[in-house]
């Protein structure tokens, strides 16, 4: 049965052994589908996170969604266009069950402004990357990535450790609040600010800050006390980040880290420009479009040079993936991209092996199925420092929300043996229900974003969108259960175009089949974009773990 959700009432976490659907397939995208809405920022208006990212258009195509879910055959799958159930063919039981193609305008027209014009007509929606494709676990999502990154900055600045080091970032947001906890993980001090004390609270309720300050002043001694004494915290502070970070600057205080996870990427729904209380924003988002983009990119502009202004003073500072930098360009700011990407700063040598964020979600909302996975998890890996490290620290650090859920970095060959391995606990019977697979788009061959995924490709590849097309026509042929092509809306319109996948492990040899393919195909196809690309890592993984690449020449 489902259960009770104190944060959205109206929103109950799905799980328990009845089906309304025909069978485990679509009854398992159903409650991912259920899943995202009840961990997502604002349900009532279908929006997940990131300001616009829906899981569904409207709630007349969310309703027919669900009905079609719930009465499509095996052999059936189900068209979503924009968030919209456009058709219902006939296939065969190895096809996907949902193909989703969200947000993809032509090149010339694919404009933030085009976008709002089709988002007003009803004709788009934006499926941010994993809210649409109804794979969002909630700031967990998000939360190792973020302690991987300040994991490898501390590796390369600061001997290993960040005991003692102060991290200032700003948004707390559906993926801006996986930072206090990340950064607390990391044994860092991390103040985050944002200009919603309802997201400041939320992020305390649920244990992700320790404490929220009442002024600027208070959170600064506090962290300067957490820092002599080397102790982890998280502390929030509701302000603006464009009066704050300048303010912090001009008083001499240079941070070890900086970054910033606000809704930079949309200037409108997102943003919110200094100066400006939360309802008079509010209120020009219809009528003053073009006065809100003016306004937040100017308050981007000065966002962004307090942020090179720390760079300067020696403080790591980095682009966390939400177009702030392009912002500031665009404001005039030539230098901006001096802040460096962290795909490409930080992670670039384990996405060249595919390894990235995957996960897994408890289709039965049982706790103790994902404590098993988890011991699975240690031991079939335990030579594996990055999982083996992750999987300790989540299972005493974060709670679940929604499904219950857990994410790992694997790569090629890993990921389809832990679900293979999960499958067969499946059927027999050692967990209370099947198990749905999915990963992050931000994955090696799935994303193509200039800005943050391929920016600086070694070989200029950076704007080819071709490998998360071919990944999406890939996972369709290796019988994956969902497969989606998202581009940009809002503020990234025209910046990137990214694939997503679900897969489902319900005990069946069936299911068995389609995780082999799929999972080994994906991650196979990301080590090859990389080896297109010259990365050395990807030669040596194709040398090690035989992946089928082409050599030309």
């Amino acid at each position: 049965m489902p259960r009770p959700n104190p944060r959205h009432p109206n929103f109950p976490i799905p799980g328990g052994p009845v089906l309304r659907a025909k069978g485990w397939r679509q009854e398992a995208l159903l409650r991912l589908l259920e899943n995202v809405l009840c961990v997502g920022e604002d349900p009532e208006n279908l929006v997940v996170y990131a300001a616009l990212g829906k899981a569904a258009r409207n709630w007349a195509s969310h309703r027919a969604i669900v009905r079609a879910l719930r009465e499509m055959e095996e052999d059936q799958t189900l068209l979503i266009q924009s968030g919209k159930p456009v058709g219902l063919l006939t296939t065969h039981t190895k096809a996907p069950l949902v193909i989703m193609a969200n947000c993809n305008i032509v090149g010339q027209w694919a404009k933030a402004e085009v976008f709002y014009e089709l988002q007003r007509k009803g004709l788009i929606c934006w499926g941010g990357l994993t809210a649409g494709a109804w794979q969002y676990i909630g700031s967990q999502g998000v939360i190792q990535g973020t302690y991987e990154i300040f994991m490898r900055i501390a590796e390369k600045r600061f001997s290993g450790s960040l005991a003692g080091r102060f991290i200032l970032t700003a948004g707390l947001g559906g993926m801006g609040g996986a930072q206090p906890l990340a950064g607390r993980m990391a044994g860092a001090a991390i103040l985050c600010v944002d200009i919603d004390p309802e997201r400041a609270e939320k992020r305390k309720g649920i244990g992700y800050l320790e404490h929220v300050a009442p002024d600027l002043d208070t959170a600064l001694a506090m962290i300067e006390a957490a820092v002599k004494e080397k102790r982890a915290t998280s502390i929030g502070l509701v302000g603006n980040a464009a009066e704050i970070y300048p303010e912090i600057a001009r008083r001499g205080i240079v941070p070890d880290i900086v970054t910033d996870q606000t809704s930079a990427h949309d200037l409108v729904y997102g943003y919110v420009p200094k100066g400006m209380g939360l309802a008079e924003v509010k209120s020009l988002r219809e009528d003053g479009q073009g006065q809100l983009m003016a306004a937040s990119r100017a308050s981007i502009v000065e966002h962004v040079g307090a942020m090179l202004d720390f760079q300067k003073r020696g403080a790591e500072v980095f682009d966390n993936g939400n177009l702030i930098r392009t912002q500031a360009r665009e404001g005039g700011v030539k230098n901006a991209f001096d802040i460096p990407i962290f795909t490409e700063a930080y992670l670039r040598p384990l996405f060249a092996r595919a390894i990235g964020p995957f996960r897994w979600m408890a289709l039965s909302g049982e706790e103790s199925d994902i404590a098993r996975i988890d011991e699975l998890v240690l031991e079939m890996y335990p030579d594996n420092r990055i999982v083996t490290n992750w999987i300790r620290l989540a299972r005493e650090n974060v709670p679940f929300e929604g499904l219950p859920a857990r994410i790992a970095w694997l790569g090629h060959g890993e990921r389809t043996a832990l679900a293979l391995a999960v499958n067969r606990l499946v059927a027999d019977g050692e967990l209370q229900g099947p198990v749905a697979f999915s990963r992050d788009h931000l994955d090696a061959g799935a994303m193509a974003h200039p800005n943050i995924m391929t920016e600086r490709m070694k070989d200029g590849s950076d704007a080819i969108a071709d490998w998360p097309l071919l990944d999406a026509m890939l996972l369709s042929s290796s019988m994956a259960d969902l497969v989606v092509v998202h581009s940009g809306g809002g503020g990234y319109a025209g910046y990137m175009t990214s694939c997503g996948v679900t897969l489902v492990a319900d005990g069946t040899d069936a299911a068995a089949e389609r995780l082999g393919h799929a999972l080994t195909n994906d991650t196979a196809l990301g080590v090859i974009r990389y080896a297109d690309a010259g990365y050395e890592e990807s030669f040596d993984e194709i040398a090690a773990k035989g992946i089928g690449h082409v050599t030309v020449g």
